[in-house]
């Protein structure tokens, strides 16, 4: 594996006539080994600063960061880009030291950092200079104008698979979400999806993230208490009658032992964006509590991809959003045989950024923002990509279903760019759902509709109108 690396990487600083300079060691400032030469340098040279936790807690991202990039680089065969790596070791303050070597060094355009604290420690210094930052963050909170993110964002991976949910029929959705930034997201996304559809999110569950055990909260969220009371009811009606004897009574009685609930939950449709052992243990409990597809739909985020799902029979059939996979065979394969080692999909980004530096490196724009903006797009190793003025993205997203065999794509990313519909806002989505809020569990109500709409909602029925029917037929 080591002198395969060597091998690119000196095919690289060949390519590039000594045109790549590598920043490494703990301090940044003064630990540097340069290997750059004007001298070499084509005209027209577009630098590059990559800042990546190449030592510290996040090292084992940062050095595979850094290799999808050289492999990008390789790719490209683009003599008038130079990329010149930093360490941020894993810390905001390693990252405002890269940043300040970076722009010594004259970098034109920053790629990363990794993490959202990173990135917010570096974004009053690269705007001071005017130099663009296109980071890795998926927390859309530090983006803004000059400061872009290729990280796969919370909200349009709902959009994604809730606008497929709807188009194939569903339209009441439950969502199991971390009380956390990301659920606070996820939530957020899918009442602004559904407001002025006709879809809508009826109940919303908060739990711990560090909980193991989902059996309350989504006992809670699914009414299981209710739905079962009739049973309950009248499996005690029969046993009294069976204990004197009525054998009908004792046949119903058997029959109805596999039943604990009456009637069906009030959502066709549930979001987790949850992964590994709690995501296989959530699921379990829905079927616990008598909740099961393809009555109700399980959907997830992209982080399901890294879970192995195909031996859960729950979730058999469930969809979830991912990255487009046209050229992922190519990229995993060409990694693997390299690094003796399959990427995490986060590297892609990486191949990415270094392929639109490349592009921008050919046009030579005399305003990277507004070239880095365009409404056309790029096209990367993920598929289609965009990046938006206010930092944001938006990728082109593939559809996948979960199956015995594996998961595989229902419905493929597109290969261009719709003309963007205005993105709804969480004040119209709390105007919609005043007269009818969704149901809120593991918070108090007024709080939830206050951390989701910033504000309560005008009108919360009482919860005894949104109860499920309870009338069941106990004939066989």
């Amino acid at each position: 594996m080591f002198k395969k690396f060597c091998a690119l990487t000196m095919l690289i600083l060949l390519m590039s006539c000594r045109s790549v300079s590598i920043i490494s060691g703990s301090d940044n400032k003064s630990n540097t080994m340069n290997l750059e030469d004007e001298a070499f340098e084509t005209q027209g040279s577009f630098r590059v600063g990559v800042l990546l936790p190449l030592s510290g807690s996040a090292s084992r991202y940062g050095q595979g960061l850094k290799r999808a990039a050289l492999m990008a680089l390789e790719d490209m065969n683009n003599d008038n880009l130079i990329l010149q790596f930093y360490d941020t070791q894993s810390s905001p303050e390693g990252a405002e030291a890269a940043v300040d070597n970076a722009i010594e060094q004259k970098a034109q355009l920053i790629i990363g950092p990794l993490t959202s604290s990173s990135v917010k420690a570096i974004s009053p210094i690269t705007k001071s200079y005017g130099i663009p930052v296109v980071a890795f963050s998926s927390d859309a909170s530090v983006l803004q104008s000059q400061v872009y993110t290729l990280g796969l964002l919370v909200e349009e991976q709902v959009n994604r698979i809730i606008g497929y949910a709807v188009a194939k029929g569903r339209r009441n959705f439950a969502l199991l979400v971390p009380d956390n930034a990301t659920g606070l997201a996820v939530a957020r996304a899918a009442v602004k999806r559904t407001a002025g559809s006709n879809a809508k999110v009826v109940r919303i569950a908060f739990y711990s993230p560090q909980t193991t055990d989902f059996s309350e909260i989504i006992s809670q969220l699914s009414d299981y208490e209710k739905r079962s009371q009739s049973v309950t009811k009248e499996k005690n009606r029969l046993k009294a009658l069976a204990a004197k004897g009525d054998i009908n009574a004792a046949q119903q009685l058997k029959r109805l032992s596999v039943k604990d609930t009456d009637g069906e939950v009030d959502f066709d449709a549930v979001l987790i964006p949850e992964s590994g052992a709690k995501l296989k243990s959530a699921v379990a409990m829905f079927g616990y509590y008598d909740v099961f597809a393809p009555q109700v739909k399980f959907l997830g985020t992209s982080v399901w991809e890294n879970t192995r799902l195909n031996k859960e029979s729950t979730l058999i059939g469930s969809w979830y959003p991912s990255m487009s996979r046209t050229h992922k065979a190519y990229f995993n394969q060409r990694y693997y045989s390299l690094f003796n080692e399959y990427p995490q999909t986060l590297y892609a980004f990486a191949y990415d950024a270094v392929a639109l530096a490349s592009a921008l490196a050919k046009a030579n724009p005399k305003n990277i923002d507004a070239a880095i903006t365009t409404e056309d797009g790029f096209f990367g190793i993920s598929g289609m990509f965009r990046i938006l003025p206010d930092g944001k993205n938006e990728h082109s997203l593939d559809i996948m279903e979960i199956t015995t065999n594996g998961d595989v794509v229902v419905d493929m990313a597109s290969k261009k760019f719709a003309t963007a519909l205005p993105e709804g806002s969480i004040e119209s989505a709390a105007l919609v759902y005043d007269s009818n809020p969704p149901l809120i569990f593991g918070k108090n109500q007024a709080e939830g509709e206050q951390i989701i709409f910033g504000r309560t909602l005008r009108y919360t029925p009482p919860y005894d109108a949104q109860e499920t029917n309870t009338d069941f037929d106990f004939s066989f």
